[in-house]
């Protein structure tokens, strides 16, 4: 595949606690750009430890999907079910070298698709410099609901009600 070839994403598959491994491999790639955008290299994507993730997705409470391409996993998303009716979604992290490929996007949508029906509101934040991150959620429906401070900068917390 060459750069800037359109990619197909590939059917979204569930991750597992046996995945962990993988997926901080490539959460700790993809979050290196977000931590120097916000002069912060102790951003919890990057400290994470394999057991913590491992107990993440052991959570009954936490589904997580993924996209494989040639074996390997270039894309992953976490999604919390926070309340009853109200989903969170976390870590959507593509690989440094195949993002704008349409892979983060896609993984979203997919995994929005999956929530149970009873999900009427689903949440996310993201750091104020990650733009390419804002302009993807605004673009897939998800508006400003307020922001929180994290040491020199602010996250933006973004919602996207679901149609019922």
């Amino acid at each position: 595949m060459s750069p800037g070839e359109p990619v197909s994403p590939g059917e979204p598959v569930r991750l597992w606690p046996d995945d962990a491994g993988e997926v901080l491999t490539l959460q700790r790639a993809a979050y290196v750009t977000e931590a120097q955008a916000h002069g912060d290299l102790a951003m919890p994507p990057l400290t994470q430890t394999l057991d913590q993730l491992r107990a993440e997705l052991a959570d009954p409470a936490v589904t997580a999907w993924g996209i494989h391409q040639n074996g390997r996993l270039v894309a992953s998303v976490r999604v919390r079910l926070a309340e009853p009716d109200v989903a969170e979604v976390g870590r959507l992290v593509v690989a440094p070298d195949r993002q704008g490929h349409g892979l983060g996007s896609g993984l979203l949508r997919a995994a929005e698709a999956r929530l149970p029906r009873r999900v009427s509101l689903v949440r996310l934040f993201t750091g104020e410099h990650s733009h390419a991150n804002l302009r993807l959620y605004r673009r897939l429906g998800y508006r400003e609901t307020g922001r929180t401070c994290a040491g020199d900068y602010e996250l933006v917390h973004l919602a996207k009600p679901l149609p019922s």
